[in-house]
């Protein structure tokens, strides 16, 4: 029984940001759980190789070769879908720049995918869920920014907390349809995101971050992806507007 929850067989899930990093591990986890799985980035050849990597566990997997801030072209991608009852939006941006240094512009282009692109993924997938009066889960993607200030941080950690925000209004609105909305608050996760540095400073960068974690290590894209899988699934069947953080320890809030 508690397996049987977990499966997806016959489900379709649709994920954002599948090119790579926590995306695709998203996308390859939720295909090998039984789930067609639609996979969407603006990273063509990352998106191929996702949606190879899926078929490989067993899984059906299609690409759509897209920028979120497209919003044409993700109202067609979703509206593709024969269904829709799992929506992954976990494409994002990072900008670092202080609070003095932060230009319009940087702040603009942050919003653009980190926000507005999250914003409507769910409006798409919550017009496809009720359009077809499925109960189906909704998981965006927060960051263990919202929980602690973070010098440079301003643009993405502004953003993710609008999708914090944006994830409790929808569970509300949506509860009565059946349909769950919840977001996931990573921690620092070893992604082509946090690994833009120089060779030497990751390693000194992910070495202090693992010094922050009471269980000493930072986390891996799967660690997001089993995440994102229970809350797909009906083995979180009672859960809305939530946060569910995979930190390693490092922020414990109430």
């Amino acid at each position: 029984m508690a397996v049987r929850a977990y499966d997806l067989t016959g489900r379709t899930a649709f994920i954002t940001g599948a090119a790579g990093g926590i995306g695709r591990a998203c996308a390859v986890l939720l295909a090998e759980a039984g789930a067609t799985v639609h996979c969407a980035d603006r990273d063509a050849q990352g998106l191929h190789e996702t949606a190879t990597l899926a078929r490989a566990r067993g899984g059906t997997a299609h690409a759509h070769p897209l920028d979120v801030t497209d919003r044409e072209g993700l109202h067609r991608a979703v509206a593709s879908c024969d269904r829709l009852d799992v929506m992954a939006a976990v494409a994002g941006i990072m900008h670092s720049s202080t609070v003095l240094e932060t230009r319009d512009e940087d702040l603009d282009r942050v919003l653009d995918v980190n926000f507005k692109g999250v914003l409507h993924a769910c409006q798409e997938a919550a017009r496809a869920m009720l359009d077809r009066d499925i109960r189906g889960s909704i998981v965006t993607m927060a960051s263990g920014a919202v929980d602690t200030g973070g010098a440079g941080l301003l643009c993405y950690g502004v953003a993710k907390a609008a999708v914090v925000q944006l994830t409790k209004t929808l569970a509300t609105e949506l509860g009565p349809h059946g349909i769950r909305v919840n977001a996931v608050a990573p921690g620092w996760i070893r992604t082509p995101m946090t690994s833009r540095h120089e060779t030497e400073q990751q390693a000194r960068t992910e070495a202090f971050m693992a010094r922050m974690s009471p269980l000493g290590r930072v986390g891996e894209p799967e660690d997001v992806a089993h995440t994102v899988l229970h809350l797909a699934s009906d083995a979180s069947s009672f859960t809305t507007g939530q946060i569910l953080r995979p930190n390693g320890g490092v922020a414990m809030p109430w």
